[in-house]
């Protein structure tokens, strides 16, 4: 029979058997104690409906840490041998190797445990913005978002520099001012797109939700981000585009029009008599009026004669923003437009070419 003094490694076999009943335990209640922090998180925050989220975005971060608070109660169990003869852990060998990459490896599940919850915040107001008839706050957010995470991990590199690593970081944040007009030389663009991202915010000439023209390019913006503005097409593509281009470049805010356009030409048959002409286009122009879509502002006009038709202009406005709105309402007045066409005995023109030919007598 093993005696509880036995050594193994300089460590009695008793502590050993206290090191691998802290592991073991650890394995056991850290998913019950990382449960309990999550159900803690929700109850300050009020949000119990959003907890199947929480649970699989923290789950993990919280169990690590937790796995690596009980790995240094086990280790203190433990003392390394005296004849590895190691030097102190504020001397380079071992112990500080140990200690650092310990300390190195929690700070940076805690960084990671932050990201996480601010993720989770993210999320919630998002939601939260979504009840709002606003869209600038389901703009804003994102963007806040991704600061607060950007700060989040300069904030982790320099308490990480400073604490494990020992370095002055007053003298590196003044290093890094001297070097701080090469590097901004350096990402002139990216500082650009990062100005026009700050200048969209409080200029305004579009929110998330939006339809917008630029360039050839036109979509709904999804995301307005530090270095881009993410637009997905009608074809459901995805498209970034600098935030610089956006400010800089002629943009049409299709969102912000209280009704949408339509013009066309019809063209009709040149046997088309004029009393003909004069009734379609009074009756398609009485037709646009009355449409529950379309306001007074529409024109029918006879314009001018073609090449093979007398062409007929129409225009008018639907009173809605949406795509599907529009085309709806375009589709509706185009089987119009070809009834009160039949029904005036009358038909369309189309491209042709009458060619005569001149006999010569001899």
């Amino acid at each position: 029979m093993i005696s509880l003094d036995f050594q193994i490694l300089d460590n009695p076999i008793i502590a050993w058997m206290s090191f691998l009943l802290i592991i073991l335990l650890s394995l056991i209640i850290r998913r019950f104690i990382s449960k309990r922090v999550i159900r803690f998180i929700l109850n300050i925050i009020n949000q119990k409906n959003i907890e199947g989220n929480f649970n699989e975005k923290l789950n993990k971060p919280i169990n690590n840490i937790i796995f690596m608070i009980f790995i240094y109660i086990a280790f203190n169990q433990l003392n390394y041998p005296s004849n590895w003869d190691l030097a102190p852990s504020d001397v380079f060998g071992l112990k500080m190797i140990l200690k650092k990459g310990y300390s190195l490896v929690l700070c940076l599940l805690i960084i990671q445990l932050f990201l996480k919850i601010e993720d989770v915040f993210g999320e919630i107001l998002k939601y939260r913005a979504n009840k709002t008839e606003s869209k600038l706050d389901d703009q804003l957010i994102p963007f806040a978002i991704d600061s607060v995470k950007i700060i989040t991990i300069i904030l982790g590199f320099f308490i990480i520099i400073g604490n494990i690593f020992n370095v002055n970081v007053t003298a590196l944040a003044a290093g890094l001012g001297v070097g701080g007009i090469a590097i901004a030389m350096a990402s002139k663009e990216s500082l650009e797109n990062l100005l026009g991202s700050f200048t969209i915010f409080l200029d305004r000439p579009f929110t998330v939700g939006d339809i917008v023209n630029i360039g050839n390019i036109t979509g709904v913006v999804e995301k307005v981000g530090f270095r881009s503005t993410r637009l997905r097409t009608f074809d459901r593509s995805l498209v970034t585009v600098p935030n610089k281009k956006m400010v800089d470049a002629e943009l049409d805010n299709l969102g912000l029009r209280p009704v949408r356009r339509a013009k066309f030409n019809i063209g009709l048959t040149y046997d088309t008599k004029k009393e003909t002409i004069k009734s379609i286009v009074e009756d398609v122009q009485n037709m646009i009026n009355e449409h529950p879509m379309t306001n007074d502002d529409g024109r029918v006009r006879f314009m001018e004669f073609g090449a093979s038709s007398l062409d007929i202009m129409i225009v008018f406005y639907v009173n809605s923003t949406e795509w599907d709105d529009f085309i709806n309402t375009k589709e509706d007045i185009n089987y119009k437009i070809i009834d009160i066409v039949e029904k005036h005995n009358s038909s369309f023109a189309f491209p042709s070419r009458s060619i005569y030919i001149e006999k010569s007598i001899n």
